[in-house]
């Protein structure tokens, strides 16, 4: 609960730009913005790199250098990253630095949108080709018992045969999408085709020398150095980057950025969910609370919100709902566990399934579904208990809780006449006699008839 509250300050506090300092320099002075982006890209980084790039163009400034390290990253933020490079009217030079560094996936592809590309010594870029979204296609169906054989493979085939339709408009889109880039900024196209059929890859020497890349660098420094008076020419236009005593300005990651981070994870963002929704349960099954309520609701609404940036599987996200609501049905109306245990195992499915991608770094970690499992299952093992102990015990309502009950004789009666039980009086008959103020046990029950006892205790005034 802390946790969401963390979040939602985070977010009314962080400020709408870079934390860094944009003043307009000198104008006898050339102006470099620099940024790194290193780890997977999505939306958090997409988002930071588009608003420096904005505030860079509005800056005037002479040129914007991404450091870029990374594995890869989301397709959709890739693209964002691209279609802000391609409005720039700031040249952006993509610099895969420093050694050791890479520009696999969805770097290549910014690394070809740039005006500029270089790489760092012991560098290398390449392995373009997209990753399986949506499932992988279909699952072969299983044999039947005295089925035939003919059709299970009939289907399995067009199962296959449906995927691999699904991954070669994939892979049609994403070359046609690179080439275009690479004809744009003059490289080469028939590689860039390669990084993307084949997954090739290629290190910094072997890109500068096939056209991949403009130059190749052993630092900042030199790479600036290198640009120098370098001419460029986009859109009809040209322009002569003058970097001599450039100023250079080192854009610097805000709250926002760390804000989205934090909730763009996908194991924070499905620890949200569940929070939001257990929240919003225990505020409805108890009305009055407030807390659980309110905090369900902030929880719920930030974890919705980074969902929608995160490539979501509905089929999952539905199961998750569902796992939910039988739980919590199994706490409101105990099935001995039927309702439980159907809904931890919706839960799981639906949290393996809930990220629809391949890539790593934005599925949700293996432990955390396996701690949330564990934890759904002993719950719902702790409402079994209680149901099963509440259906064990004696009746605590309705009328056979008079039985075993200590009722006090009204008036003196040998057959049948009143006593008081629980605060009510009631007709009672006795096979013995029984005097005013004796206490008396409640044997039996018939319509608004009572059969008594005697007690053994002492005798009340």
């Amino acid at each position: 609960m802390l946790l969401c509250i963390l979040l939602a300050l985070l977010f009314l506090l962080a400020p709408a730009s870079p934390a860094q300092d944009t003043s307009s320099p000198a104008s006898s002075r050339a102006s470099v913005w620099v940024m790194t982006l290193d780890g997977p890209i999505g939306p958090a980084l997409s988002d930071w790199f588009v608003r420096s790039l904005e505030k860079a163009n509005e800056a005037s400034a002479t040129l914007f250098v991404l450091q870029l390290n990374t594995p890869g990253g989301l397709d959709s933020a890739m693209r964002d990253m691209i279609r802000a490079i391609l409005d720039s009217r700031v040249p952006v030079a993509t610099y895969v630095s420093p050694s050791g560094s890479r520009a696999a996936s969805a770097g290549t592809y910014i690394l070809y949108a740039s005006h500029i590309a270089a790489m760092a010594p012991a560098t290398n870029l390449g392995a373009a080709t997209p990753v399986q979204i949506g499932g992988g296609g279909g699952l072969p169906s299983p044999s039947s018992p005295g089925g035939d054989e003919s059709e299970n493979e009939e289907s399995a085939t067009a199962n296959s045969d449906s995927a691999s339709a699904l991954h070669r408009k994939q892979v049609n889109d994403a070359v046609a999408y690179i080439r275009g880039l690479a004809e744009l900024r003059g490289r080469n196209a028939d590689w860039a085709e390669k990084a993307v059929r084949e997954a090739v890859s290629l290190s910094s020497s072997d890109a500068l020398e096939q056209g991949v890349i403009d130059l190749k660098t052993a630092d900042l420094d030199e790479l600036l150095a290198q640009l120098d008076g370098l001419e460029l020419s986009w859109d009809g236009q040209s322009v002569s980057l003058d970097l001599a005593n450039a100023q250079l300005h080192q854009v610097e990651r805000d709250w926002r950025t760390d804000f989205l981070a934090i909730v763009t994870d996908p194991s924070i963002a499905y620890l949200l969910l569940l929070v939001g929704i257990y929240g919003l349960v225990l505020e409805f099954s108890n009305p009055g609370m407030g807390v659980p309520g309110v905090l369900g609701a902030i929880c719920l609404l930030l974890a919705l919100y980074a969902l929608q940036m995160l490539p979501v599987s509905y089929v999952g996200l539905g199961l998750i709902l569902l796992g939910a609501v039988l739980v919590a049905m199994e706490a409101i109306s105990p099935s001995f566990g039927v309702l439980g245990i159907g809904g931890v195992i919706a839960f799981v499915i639906g949290s393996i399934m809930l990220m629809d991608t391949d890539l790593p770094a934005f599925r949700i970690a293996l432990p955390v579904i396996a701690a949330v499992g564990v934890g759904s299952l002993l719950l719902v093992g702790l409402f079994v208990r209680l149901a099963v102990k509440a259906h064990e015990g004696p009746p605590v309502t309705g009328a056979d809780t008079l039985v075993g009950q200590t009722a006090v004789a009204l008036d003196d009666f040998e057959d049948d006449g009143q006593v008081r039980v629980l605060g009510e009086i009631w007709h009672a008959r006795s096979q013995q006699p029984v005097r005013r103020g004796q206490l008396l046990q409640v044997t039996d029950r018939s319509d608004l008839m009572l059969d008594v006892k005697p007690d053994d205790k002492e005798e009340t005034s």
